[in-house]
């Protein structure tokens, strides 16, 4: 091969060398281009969700603190500061039944979603209230279908109890700490009105007391 064919065939391999150079920067600034484009599109989205999960929990916060706020229908309200708050061992004339605050004695009742086949001590019943329980109790009036639809709200509810009372005078009778409402039956829109409002409810005076570790029995 002739020294200038020598160099025109060097010559042509730079210039193929130099081409696949250019072509393997346009590779990469494409590539760059697409992982950019794709980061950007992944990180607007996991904004756009997460402005969308806090949207929606500031939202479900609002509607709770609405409900909360919005008065239940035949609801009996006690002024909680009038009622005593004193753990005694002996017998409390309580002015309502069910009881709905007042001293109280210095063991609860467990009320971890317990459903109670006999009529619980007052004095022991108060203390759960006083822990942000709902007690709900039922007289013979209520039926076999009521009971069980609500010891299955119940059981499935932390911070309730439930119980007969054959000497109270409504049906159904739902009570938390200077709050009361009677019922005809369980599927009363009411019901859940009030385990969503009062269970561990603002009118809580020991909130986040355990309702575990009580009496059972």
């Amino acid at each position: 091969m002739s020294r200038t064919s020598k160099k025109q065939a060097a010559a042509d391999r730079k210039a193929r060398i130099e081409e696949m150079r250019r072509a393997e920067r346009a590779r990469e600034r494409r590539n760059r281009v697409i992982t950019i484009t794709i980061s950007t599109v992944i990180v607007a989205g996991l904004v756009g969700w997460g402005a969308y999960a806090i949207n929606n929990a500031n939202q479900k916060k609002e509607q709770k603190a609405a409900a909360a706020a919005k008065p239940i229908s035949g609801e009996k309200t006690w002024d909680a500061k009038k009622l005593g708050r004193t753990h005694v061992t002996g017998t409390v004339d309580y002015p309502m039944n069910p009881p709905v605050g007042g001293n109280h004695n210095p063991v609860w009742m467990t009320c971890n979603g317990n459903v109670y086949n006999k009529a619980l001590r007052n004095e022991n019943a108060v203390h759960s209230l006083e822990h942000g329980a709902v007690w709900v109790t039922y007289n013979t009036k209520a039926t076999a279908a009521d009971i069980k639809t609500l010891a299955a709200k119940v059981t499935k509810t932390p911070y309730t109890l439930m119980s007969p009372d054959t000497t109270q005078s409504g049906t159904v009778m739902l009570t938390a700490w200077g709050h009361q409402l009677s019922v005809n039956t369980a599927s009363d829109h009411r019901v859940e009105q009030f385990l969503t409002k009062y269970v561990q409810g603002p009118q809580t005076p020991e909130p986040g007391a355990a309702c575990t570790g009580g009496l059972t029995s």
